[in-house]
């Protein structure tokens, strides 16, 4: 199913984010995981590849189970690094072949060791190129990353909100953000995405903080800011690992409560590969979602 179809439906959209285990680990260890978010009945469920598309094989193995055994909607991530506009025609024709319908596509992080961005040659430089390229076939829904707090690269929201704009109008049938923890800071980043004639359907990205040490890395690498309420929590429970998971999932929780209450389109949950929390999440807001 299109990713358009799934959102014209009844709102808002609950989806998964997944991840490939690392290629030294065995690719069944995420398989139990999967069959435990299945039976919370996602609208879909996305699987990320590596850093440089280091686990893009088994990702996209992933994604073949999840919808052809699993029987959920999935979509594919896709990038820019390292990649020739032929290996993209290559993995698109994977996907077509599988049934895949969606992809997320992006321009990916810089490999290890970068600090900036430089595609192959003849690569794409950014993803609406990318979006561009695969809205040509005409095969797939396309999703693309939107940035509440504007992206690493680009602090200005009024700029990065321009950025945005040229991937919309490339092809895009709804955004996925960026994982924040303030939603205010997203309510204003909507408002302005609407004024400038963004009007596809918008989900949240929603990570729980599970671990503490492992949310301030990642916010360092995204650039997603910490509210004073969660460094609260994280500086109370952050040596406590049950406590501050407990106080994670409430924090979460509350949060997906206030965007489902101001008619957010889709929550789309940064899982982590972890079936127990998010089973936990989605009981202490049944009858919301």
């Amino acid at each position: 199913m299109r990713i358009s179809n799934i959102f014209a439906g009844s709102r808002p959209v609950v989806s998964f984010e997944v991840f490939p285990p690392k290629p030294e680990s065995p690719v069944e260890t995420i398989y139990t995981a999967l069959g435990k978010l299945r039976d919370l009945n996602p609208a879909f469920i996305s699987v990320t590849y590596g850093a440089g598309g280091s686990t893009t094989e088994r990702s996209i193995g992933i994604v073949e189970k999840v919808k052809r055994e699993y029987g959920v909607e999935t979509m594919a991530h896709l990038t820019c690094v390292g990649a020739t506009p032929e290996s993209i025609e290559s993995t698109l024709d994977k996907l077509e072949e599988l049934g895949v319908e969606n992809i997320l596509a992006l321009r990916g992080d810089p490999p290890a060791g970068s600090e900036t961005f430089t595609p192959v040659p003849g690569g794409f430089a950014f993803a609406r190129d990318l979006i561009g390229h695969i809205k040509r076939r005409n095969r797939f829904g396309i999703a693309a990353a939107a940035y509440p707090e504007g992206h690493l690269e680009c602090r200005n929201v009024d700029q990065d909100i321009e950025y945005l704009k040229l991937k919309a109008d490339a092809g895009v049938d709804l955004l996925i953000t960026q994982l924040f923890f303030d939603n205010g800071l997203f309510y204003a980043f909507l408002e302005k995405a609407r004024r400038k004639g963004i009007n596809c359907p918008v989900s949240t990205g929603i990570m729980p903080v599970l671990n503490a040490g492992q949310i301030k890395r990642l916010t360092a690498l995204c650039g997603a800011s910490i509210p004073t309420k969660l460094t609260g929590l994280m500086e109370k429970y952050g040596g406590n690992p049950a406590d501050m998971e407990k106080a994670g999932i409430e924090y979460a929780c509350q949060q997906i409560y206030d965007l489902v209450r101001n008619k957010v389109d889709g929550i789309h949950i940064c899982t982590m590969n972890k079936a127990e929390q998010t089973k936990e999440i989605m009981a202490n807001l049944q009858g919301v979602l």
